[in-house]
């Protein structure tokens, strides 16, 4: 049976996300090059970049970036709005990375690009994937919900329209995971997806963190540079890797 991120992340997707726009991301990219105090000499990868909204914020300021995403069909999205750059993206799996050991100087994971696998240990590997590919002090950021905001805002049920197609999501916390449920309808028929992502509280991030080797340095509660408390709307760790 296939995974839910291996089918979710197709065209409807690009619908139902269509909220998440280039322009935050260059805001966000932004932060993350003062926050990571990036240099043109830097290799970063985008792990987990979707239509490369990042990747490409970053790739247009100059900085080297690969993308690398699971969906071969985002990936193609990210190739064609990245035109005249000079991007690579790569189709893998985070689990195990394509990349030698030490390859970058930078490993950003954005946008709850983690907890997508059921069992704890496929998503410890994530993490210590994140470090075999980090040169020693290389700098990562991971930026995770926080299941306390998740929970005090969850909207269990919304309905729209988007281009004369209409979109139903369902929402709800089952034990540590959060799950939506998503209809897309129009005049193809209907499509029904599932999200489930694992959802890890603060302390047991950095239990997790600790254990592949990454040494957190701040935690932000927002790309405004809010400091993170318990009930805020993200959880932005950044660090280094100590080898």
């Amino acid at each position: 049976m296939p995974q839910w991120y291996e089918e979710s992340f197709g065209e409807d997707y690009l619908l139902v996300y269509k909220h998440r726009n280039r322009q935050n991301a260059s805001f966000e990219a932004e932060q993350i090059t003062r926050w990571l105090q990036l240099s043109k000499q830097d290799l970063i990868l985008d792990l987990c970049c979707g239509t490369g909204r990042h990747t490409i914020a970053l790739g247009r300021n100059d900085f080297r970036v690969v993308g690398l995403d699971l969906s071969k069909t985002l990936l193609s999205h990210a190739v064609s709005e990245s035109a005249g750059l000079p991007i690579p993206f790569v189709h893998g799996d985070m689990r195990t990375l394509p990349f030698m050991d030490h390859s970058f100087e930078v490993v950003l994971n954005l946008f709850t690009s983690f907890g997508y696998f059921t069992q704890d240990r496929d998503n410890q590997q994530v993490l210590a994937e994140i470090n075999r590919v980090l040169k020693p002090e290389g700098r990562f950021l991971i930026d995770f919900m926080n299941p306390e905001s998740v929970k005090r805002k969850l909207v269990p049920v919304s309905e729209r329209e988007e281009q004369g197609i209409h979109i139903r999501e369902e929402r709800k916390i089952a034990g540590d995971f959060v799950l939506k449920e998503i209809w897309v309808r129009d005049d193809k028929g209907e499509r029904h997806y599932q999200e489930r992502v694992k959802m890890y509280s603060m302390d047991r991030m950095e239990a997790m963190m600790e254990q592949a080797g990454l040494t957190i340095e701040q935690v932000y509660g927002n790309f405004r540079g809010e400091p993170y408390q318990t009930m805020s709307d993200r959880m932005i760790f950044l660090g280094r890797v100590y080898k």
